[in-house]
């Protein structure tokens, strides 16, 4: 269902509720492309958020009023619609693809006929995540439910299509790549936006949204491996073909390298941070005793990062080569060990790359889609919201056929 009518600018939010700091943008939506007219960033207690999931609805709600208030002075406007993102160790992502043989080969193929393909990929895809999900939290059952659904692959007999109705073929392939998330975490999510009167008009798995922003609607042959480093969680997403396969979660972000640091130089929190973000910005000499002792202080952190990162991307069984590009994001991104450790040659062994992966940043210029007005966004971890700025646009578009039939699908799943 389009959300925005595209014959006048209409005006949305982006929130991006991080375990570090809140970050809102407010932008206007003119053909196809979101212009940033406000921004407003707020930082998080240590209580309001834990690995990507709220754990004090009002101190969350209190924070993101913080940074509204800030965007809508900038802007100028108070928009109401909003997308939010959402993150955490039990959002999961894949895609799941089934193929169904025909018996007519001869008779083309219809909406209904297509439609109940969909519904099988839908249900198996529900069915895998309720049993992951509950063998991973060690509950007999968990609520979940959809966050986001996006076809990414249909041929018929091997082809490559975009609109399967009206062709002729016995083997029909549907890829279609499904988020899902607790619904306790999505319910407090839902609370937070009630609670700031805002009209939610859709919650967007993080990663999803970042691989989305970058690359994948230029070329059907873009491929690469998204790592979203936050302050609770590093989410990773990958896109081969211009698909995406999936996103995985797990809880170690920039806190836990914050926390280390302040052992080692038995500070509070908040000034280890800031000796952090002081290391991570090139402000420390190298040949200081501060910066030594920060790094014998988070080197055990990185190779359980790194291990962490190995044994997300080990989970993609179904893929025969891993893309040999790595895209960074996130403001934990910053520690200049990320890169370092991603560009070690031990850690890919085990894993399927035909070549060792090249490791770059995305830099807001990148995302295409989104303009900033404001001058404002012009970080690795402005990248995120920006995401979610640009999946209100798509949200926007003329959808395909194919769309429309899984949105509606999702609807009914949904209700």
């Amino acid at each position: 269902m389009a959300l925005f009518k595209k014959s006048k600018k209409h005006y949305a939010i982006a929130l991006d509720i991080g375990t570090e700091f809140v970050k809102v943008l407010v932008f206007s939506i003119e053909n196809d492309t979101a212009h940033v007219i406000g921004v407003g960033r707020q930082k998080q207690a240590l209580s309001d958020m834990q690995g990507g999931r709220v754990t004090d609805i009002y101190g969350v709600i209190k924070n993101c009023d913080i940074a509204l208030e800030q965007a809508f002075e900038e802007a100028k406007v108070t928009p109401k619609q909003c997308i939010i993102g959402i993150a955490g160790e039990l959002v999961k992502g894949a895609t799941t693809t089934i193929h169904y043989k025909r018996d007519k080969v001869s008779e083309k193929i219809t909406v209904k006929e297509l439609k109940e393909i969909i519904e099988q990929v839908q249900d198996r895809a529900f069915d895998k995540t309720r049993s992951e999900l509950a063998w991973e939290s060690g509950q007999t059952e968990v609520d979940v439910k959809l966050v986001n659904s996006a076809v990414v692959d249909v041929r018929i007999d091997g082809y490559k299509v975009t609109n399967p109705i009206g062709f002729q073929g016995r083997d029909v392939q549907v890829g279609i790549f499904n988020a899902f998330a607790p619904i306790v975490h999505i319910g407090a999510l839902q609370t937070v936006a009630e609670e700031l009167k805002l009209d939610l008009l859709s919650i967007a798995a993080e990663p999803y949204a970042v691989a989305r922003c970058v690359g994948m609607e230029d070329s059907a042959e873009f491929s690469s491996i998204f790592i979203d480093v936050g302050g609770g969680t590093t989410d990773i997403a990958v896109v081969r073909a211009g698909g995406i396969d999936g996103t995985k979660m797990f809880a170690i972000g920039g806190r836990v390298f914050t926390k280390s640091i302040a052992d080692a130089f038995d500070k509070p929190f908040h000034e280890a941070e800031k000796l952090k973000l002081d290391y991570s910005s090139g402000k420390i000499a190298k040949d200081s005793e501060i910066y030594r002792k920060i790094r014998k202080a988070i080197e055990n952190d990185c190779e359980v990062w790194l291990s962490g990162v190995e044994l997300a991307l080990e989970e993609f069984t179904n893929i025969e080569l891993l893309p040999s590009k790595i895209m960074l994001c996130g403001g934990g991104s910053l520690l200049p060990e990320i890169q370092e450790y991603l560009s070690k040659t031990g850690w890919v062994k085990n894993l399927p790359f035909a070549k060792m992966p090249k490791i770059d940043f995305i830099k807001p210029s990148q995302v295409a889609t989104v303009i900033d007005d404001t001058g404002k966004l012009q970080s690795t971890q402005d990248i995120t919201p920006m995401g979610l700025a640009n999946l209100a646009i798509d949200l926007a578009g003329d959808e395909k056929v194919v769309d429309n039939i899984l949105d509606k699908i999702v609807d009914g799943l949904r209700s």
